[in-house]
C-alpha cells in the first residue's frame, strides 16, 4: 500500500524496531505464563514482566512495586476511578475533573454518577486550560479525587501538574492524572500523585499493553480491584500477564527515557516549522496554548472550509485526524475544542498534527504543500 506521510502520531506510533525485537522470544521459545512458579518457563517469563517492571517505573520516577499492568490505559482509568469509588463505598462522594479530558475519563465518570457519585467537570478558558482557583473553589467536604491530564490529546495543551498534586496534598485528596500522551515525550514524576494512567502505545510500544501506577506509602484508599479472578498484580489486575507485550512496553520506555529529550528539541523545531507555514494562511488560527504543550503537537483551526471535505482532502497525501482516535468515526464536534469556546464548524474544521520519530524536514514540506493547496482549492 502506498500509505500517506503519516502526522497522526497522538493516536498511536509504531512499533520500535528493538521493542518488537525483544517481544519476539516471548511469544515462541520462552512462552511461559509468569504466574507459573513451579519451573523455568514461567521463571523465565516472571523475569522478563519484573524487569519490564522497572523500566516504565524508570520511566516515570516510580518504584517498580507501584506499576501494575493493564490491557490499555483505558482499563487503567477505569480501575482508578471505579475502583476509588468502590473503595469509598457508604460514603457521600464528590469528584473534581475538567471538560477537555479524554472520553475513557468522562464516561468513566458518567457511569460512577449512575451509582451516586457527585462530579465537579470545570470548564477551561479559551487556551484549554483550568483555572487553579476554579479547581480549589470546587473542593467540598466530601470530595475524594481530582482527576485532571498531564497533556491533553487532541492540542497538546500541558495542565500545571506540580501545583495540582501540591494542592491535592494541602487538602488531603487523591490526585489522578491521565498523562498517556505525556509520559515518553515529556519528562514525568509521581511526587504527590497517587495514580498515573500510561498506554504502552503511545510511545513506540505494542497496542494493548498499559499500567496504573498505584502510589504507595500513604494514608488514602488504594483503588480495589475492578477484574476477579486469581489475584494477579497484588490482587489489583487479576488475568493472564501479556508476557510479549510487557516486554515491550519496558523495552519502548527504557528507549524513551534515553531519547526522549533530544526528539523533543527536534520535534518542536519541526513542528514550529508546519504552524508557522500553516498560520501564514488567512483565517487560520491555533487551537491551545502557545507556550505549554507539548513539543510535537499543533491544532489548527481552518476558517472558510466544510470540515469533513477538509479531512478527506488533506488525508490522500497526509494522515492526521481532528481530534482523539476514539472519536474520529464520530461527525461530531470535538468536545475539546467546544469546552474552549470554538464554535461547531470551526471545531470541526480543525486538524491536529501530531509528528513523531520518523517525522522528517522532507514531510514538513510536503504536507505544508499539500495542506496549503487543499485549503485554497476548498475556499474557491
Amino acid at each position: 500500500m502506498n500509505y500517506p506521510i503519516y502526522l497522526d502520531y497522538n493516536a498511536t506510533t509504531p512499533c520500535a524496531s528493538e521493542v518488537i525485537e525483544a517481544m519476539l522470544p516471548y511469544f515462541g521459545s520462552h512462552f511461559g505464563n509468569a504466574a507459573s512458579k513451579s519451573h523455568p518457563y514461567g521463571w523465565v517469563a516472571e523475569n522478563a514482566v519484573e524487569e519490564a517492571r522497572e523500566k516504565v517505573a524508570n520511566l516515570i520516577c516510580a518504584k517498580a512495586k507501584e506499576i501494575i499492568f493493564t490491557s490499555g490505559a483505558t482499563e487503567a482509568i477505569n480501575l482508578g476511578i471505579k475502583g476509588t469509588f468502590e473503595a469509598y463505598s457508604g460514603e457521600k462522594q464528590h469528584y473534581i475533573t475538567a471538560l477537555t479530558e479524554h472520553k475513557a475519563v468522562l464516561d468513566t465518570f458518567s457511569e460512577i454518577e449512575k451509582s451516586g457519585a457527585e462530579v465537579t467537570y470545570l470548564p477551561v478558558d479559551s487556551k484549554g486550560t483550568v483555572s487553579l482557583e476554579e479547581l480549589e473553589n470546587s473542593i467540598l467536604p466530601h470530595t475524594k479525587l481530582i482527576c485532571l491530564m498531564w497533556a491533553n490529546n487532541e492540542t497538546g495543551v500541558i495542565h500545571p501538574v506540580e501545583k495540582i498534586a501540591q494542592l491535592a496534598e494541602s487538602k488531603n485528596l487523591i490526585f489522578f492524572t491521565d498523562a498517556v500522551q505525556a509520559a515518553g515525550k515529556i519528562p514525568v514524576f509521581t511526587k504527590g500523585i497517587h495514580l498515573m494512567a500510561i498506554s504502552a502505545h503511545k510511545l513506540y510500544g505494542p497496542k494493548g499493553v498499559g499500567a496504573l501506577y498505584v502510589r504507595h506509602n500513604h494514608d488514602l484508599p488504594k483503588p480495589l480491584a475492578q477484574i476477579h479472578g486469581g489475584g494477579h498484580e497484588k490482587g489489583m489486575r487479576s488475568g493472564t500477564l501479556n508476557v510479549p507485550g510487557i516486554v515491550g512496553f519496558g523495552k519502548a520506555a527504557e528507549l524513551r527515557l534515553a531519547e526522549m529529550n533530544r526528539e523533543a528539541d527536534r520535534l518542536e523545531i519541526l513542528r514550529n516549522r508546519l504552524e508557522k507555514g500553516l498560520l501564514e494562511l488567512s483565517d487560520t488560527s491555533l487551537n491551545g496554548s502557545q507556550l505549554a504543550r507539548l513539543p510535537h503537537v499543533a491544532n489548527i483551526a481552518f476558517g472558510g472550509v466544510e470540515g469533513e471535505e477538509l479531512l478527506k482532502k488533506v488525508n490522500q497525501k497526509v494522515a492526521v485526524s481532528s481530534g482523539s482516535a476514539c472519536t474520529s468515526i464520530s461527525p461530531k464536534p470535538s468536545h475539546v475544542l467546544a469546552a474552549m469556546g470554538l464554535n461547531a464548524d470551526l471545531g470541526r474544521a480543525s486538524i491536529r498534527f501530531s509528528l513523531g520519530k520518523s517525522t522528517s524536514e522532507s514531510d514538513i514540506e510536503q504536507t505544508l504543500d499539500w495542506v496549503t493547496k487543499v485549503v485554497l482549492e476548498l475556499r474557491k
